[in-house]
C-alpha cells in the first residue's frame, strides 16, 4: 500500500510533520509513505483556476494523491478548527475528484485539538465513503523536539501501535478494493 501523508501545518519542523516522518520510519513492510508538507505552497483555491489554468504546484499535489492508494492526515487545531492551509488543500482535492473514494485515516500529535478533529471528520466524511473514523492514531508529542519524537516512536509499545494502525489501514484498503465492482 502506498500512502500520502499530509501535514496540516505550514510551519517548518511542525510536530505533525515530524510525527508523520516518524510514522513513515516505523511503517511495516508492504506500506510505503510519502510525506507531503507543502500545503503552504499551494495556490489559494479558486474554481477559475481549474482545468488548463491549474497551477503547477497544485498539479503536482493532485497527481501525488491520485497515484497513491490512501491518505493519512495529521493536523493541529487552529482556533478550534481546521487550519486554512489544510482546508485549502482539501478544496483542491475535492474539485478534482482524486480524493473521492480514497481510503483516509487520521493521526494526531496532541492531547487536545478535538474541535478540529470533529470538523475534519465532518468534512472528510462528506466527500469520501472510504473515510474511516476508527482509523485514528494519536500520540501526544506536542512540544517535543523532532529528535525526541523519533525516539518516542522507537519505544517498542509505540512502534507496535504505529504498525498495528498502519496494518489496520492496509486491511481497510484491501477490503475496499475487494468490494469494488470489476
Amino acid at each position: 500500500m502506498n500512502i500520502v501523508a499530509i501535514s496540516g501545518r505550514t510551519r517548518q519542523q511542525s510536530t505533525n510533520t515530524v510525527l508523520l516522518m516518524a510514522i513513515k520510519a516505523a511503517s511495516p513492510n508492504g506500506i510505503a509513505i510519502a510525506v507531503f508538507d507543502g500545503i503552504g505552497s499551494l495556490t489559494k483555491f479558486r474554481p477559475d483556476l481549474e482545468g488548463p489554468s491549474l497551477p503547477d504546484r497544485v498539479q503536482v499535489f493532485i497527481r501525488l494523491i491520485a497515484h497513491n492508494d490512501g491518505l493519512l492526515i495529521s493536523s493541529p487545531e487552529y482556533i478550534r478548527d481546521i487550519p486554512g492551509g489544510l482546508k485549502n488543500a482539501i478544496d483542491w482535492l475535492v474539485c478534482g475528484g482524486q480524493i473521492i473514494g480514497k481510503p483516509i485515516a487520521l493521526a494526531h500529535a496532541s492531547h487536545r485539538g478535538d474541535h478540529m478533529l470533529v470538523a475534519l471528520r465532518k468534512v472528510l466524511s462528506a466527500f469520501s465513503s472510504n473515510f474511516n473514523e476508527a482509523l485514528f492514531f494519536r500520540l501526544p508529542v506536542m512540544m517535543e523536539t523532532p529528535e525526541a519524537i523519533q525516539e518516542i516512536l522507537k519505544v517498542a509499545d509505540n512502534r507496535q501501535r504505529v504498525e498495528a494502525f498502519l496494518r489496520d489501514f492496509m486491511s481497510f484498503w484491501q477490503n475496499q478494493l475487494g468490494s469494488q465492482p470489476p
